[in-house]
């Protein structure tokens, strides 16, 4: 039997996502492995790009965009690994990830899934790694502020569980679905993700079904970089009208039956909060008569064999990016020529950066496709 299946779906990342299979098949390792993309009718020819280049990968592609549940749910049915990962596209995973959550998954029948430890481009955890369920007591926190006035209270900050060491395995209660991987016996028992959530809130749905079911969810402190929002975009109203629409499903789902006398102030409350958000995401957005400046170019430090310095040193120069090597120059992205780094080497260097109160973010190279890919761009 094939150990694990990884689900990765796509919109309109194909660059993110083909360095993201890149760090997925050098962490194979000793595994049996195969991967699936679902393509949701991306309109950046993404299927036909990266299906030349990994004829390995099995591609499903979509006349419509299907969202996010159903896509993986595609996938899911046709994979025979013992375990699932459903990973987000705008990652990438280090050399050891995929065994060290496998080897968790092997040694600890009791927990049906896992999350991995998730850093931005910037080198910072995210604390969304491991979360608590938003039971109403739990949301009213996070949504009032006490759970930022109290990290680390077990009763007020139980949303982002920062009272955990985030340097060891712990049991948690929600796992992002930018990085889950799941027992196939525990979905074959609770149950896929519910497609009646389009985008977000199926993870902390299915991460609930599971604890339900007797199973227990874990965290494992093996690093990953998620860009985190290169594969949606969340200036938008959409993004805000989706996102806080998921909420209500899930407490409509799971708690409107036990909390009837405080579920027309929950809902009120989410509405308020989402129409708090869109009014800030407004009001961050640049006046039109306001005249912009002139940026100053971006620096980049390069790092890589000699042919790969010279080619970014090219793509700096086509780009009006500042191109350096002296890491004693100050810099705003670090680009690793992912050739000669291992992916690894790659992020604990940027996780040490970060410790050190050092402004930077993480940018890639690879000579095979001559782009230089950043947080939020892609140049070439």
């Amino acid at each position: 039997m094939i150990d694990l299946s990884v689900v990765i779906v796509n919109y309109n990342v194909k660059y993110y996502l083909e360095q993201c299979i890149r760090s997925v098949m050098a962490a194979q390792g000793e595994l049996s492995m195969e991967v699936f993309v679902v393509d949701n009718n991306s309109t950046d020819q993404s299927v036909p790009y990266l299906t030349e280049r990994f004829p390995q990968v099995r591609f499903i592609a979509n006349e419509a965009n299907l969202g996010f549940s159903r896509a993986n749910n595609q996938a899911i049915r046709q994979s025979q690994g013992r375990y699932v990962l459903l990973l987000n596209p705008d990652t990438i995973v280090t050399e050891h990830t995929l065994t060290d959550c496998v080897d968790y998954l092997d040694s600890h029948r009791e927990v049906g899934a896992t999350a991995a430890a998730m850093y931005g481009s910037n080198g910072r955890f995210a604390w969304e790694s491991r979360r608590g369920v938003p039971t109403p007591w739990t949301a009213f926190c996070k949504m009032v502020g006490l759970t930022a006035l109290f990290p680390h209270s077990r009763r007020f900050g139980h949303y982002y569980m920062r009272y955990l060491n985030r340097e060891e395995s712990n049991y948690i209660e929600v796992i992002s679905g930018a990085f889950f991987m799941v027992r196939r016996e525990a979905l074959e028992r609770v149950g896929l993700l519910d497609e009646t959530f389009f985008m977000y809130g199926e993870d902390i749905d299915l991460s609930y079904r599971l604890l339900q079911g007797g199973w227990r969810n874990a965290y494992v402190p093996t690093p990953i970089l998620h860009y985190k929002g290169e594969s949606t975009q969340k200036s938008s109203f959409r993004y805000v009208h989706i996102f806080y629409e998921a909420m209500l499903i899930f407490f409509d789902k799971h708690f409107s039956s036990r909390y009837r006398l405080i579920a027309l102030l929950i809902r009120l409350a989410v509405y308020l909060r989402a129409a708090l958000d869109m009014l800030k995401r407004t009001m961050q957005k640049p006046l039109k008569w306001i005249p912009k400046r002139t940026p100053a170019p971006e620096c980049c430090l390069c790092l890589g064999s000699e042919k790969a310095l010279q080619e970014m040193r090219d793509i700096c120069r086509r780009n009006r990016l500042v191109y350096t090597e002296n890491p004693c120059n100050p810099h705003l992205y670090t680009i690793f020529d992912t050739s000669t780094y291992r992916y690894e080497e790659v992020l604990q260097h940027l996780i040490r950066i970060a410790g050190e109160g050092k402004p930077t973010a993480l940018g890639t190279y690879h000579p095979q496709t001559g782009l230089m890919i950043l947080p939020n761009d892609v140049f070439c």
